[in-house]
């Protein structure tokens, strides 16, 4: 059974995973980004996320993308692992790779394709809880699992022990605020991590209580997040707002794709992408299949708002 020990707090970036030109894994890429995160100062790294492609790469690239992240980072934060997949049985072989490949804990979402309900949602987290020592979060993700996380779902599993936390990607602020209080009311002394991905509004939900943030963005400026984190967190809001707002501006990056020829994904992992490749991060903004690469006009206007945000 997993523990909500260690609790994980602070910035824990959602790795992308860079490709080469024949779509494998560009291990050298990858390894200046996540030392790129780590001289930042982050306080973890989140593998095989939605912004690692992780639903579009083979289990090798995934085994590969995972074990250079976890040799990379050599111990000094902790590495969280994607194991997502439609169905308990296939997150569970994943939790057994990185397991083997030595993350330090596991991100999983409800089942999604199969029609699922509450009862069939909490039997999945506990079954994987059983089969671990990893410590769980649950990834509240209902964009692409097509189901939101309840409340009362979510302050059961904490209180048993069986997650650790929530990577919270809903959207839903109001939802994500009524579960920092309900545990802080409920579950008093609880080692739970309520870390949001809504990287716009990440002072806000420091505000409300949040333990860290999960941002997309943090890919492209880490420090930034790391500045507003400690900014949150030391009381200085005024500060933190100003950051806060400089990042929300960066973000703008994801509407330089065309949306006639380019969805969810494409937008925010192509985009990330290509301001890393910009910076000299990575070397290509090569994504995985269906997805396209952004074009030469795509990117001039990410190059444009990278120079207005100071980081170029």
């Amino acid at each position: 059974m997993s523990t909500p020990s260690p609790r994980f707090s602070g910035v824990i970036p959602p790795t992308v995973t860079p490709l080469s030109a024949d779509g494998g894994v560009d291990v050298a890429s990858l390894e200046r980004l996540v030392a790129r995160q780590l001289e930042a100062g982050v306080n973890g790294i989140f593998a095989l996320g939605s912004s690692g492609e992780t639903v579009f790469l083979t289990d090798a690239d995934r085994d590969r993308a995972l074990g250079v992240i976890v040799k990379t980072v050599s111990g000094s934060v902790p590495v969280i692992a994607g194991s997502i997949e439609p169905t308990t049985p296939r997150v569970l072989e994943r939790v057994r790779a990185s397991e083997r490949l030595g993350a330090d804990a596991i991100v999983a979402t409800a089942p999604f394709y199969a029609i699922v309900g509450p009862h069939e949602i909490e039997r999945h987290f506990r079954a994987i809880a059983d089969a671990t020592d990893l410590p769980l979060l649950a990834y509240d993700i209902p964009v692409c699992v097509r189901v939101k996380l309840s409340l009362d779902l979510l302050t059961r599993l904490a209180a048993d022990r069986v997650i650790a936390g929530i990577k919270d990607s809903s959207g839903d602020d109001v939802a994500f605020r009524q579960l920092v209080l309900t545990v802080r009311e409920e579950l008093p002394g609880a080692d739970f991590s309520a870390l949001t991905g809504h990287e716009v509004v990440v002072d806000g939900m420091m505000l409300a209580g949040a333990s860290g943030s999960v941002p997309g963005l943090g890919n492209v400026d880490p420090a930034g997040y790391v500045r507003l984190h400690d900014a949150c967190v030391s009381g200085n809001w005024d500060v933190a707002r100003e950051e806060q707002d400089r990042l929300t501006r960066l973000f703008r990056i994801v509407d330089a794709p065309d949306p006639a020829t380019t969805a969810g994904a494409t937008r925010g992992v192509g985009a990330f992408k290509t301001a890393l490749a910009l910076l000299g991060v990575i070397e290509s903004n090569a994504v995985s299949l269906p997805m396209r690469r952004l074009d030469d006009a795509e990117t001039g206007r990410i190059r444009e708002i990278l120079v207005e945000a100071g980081l170029l």
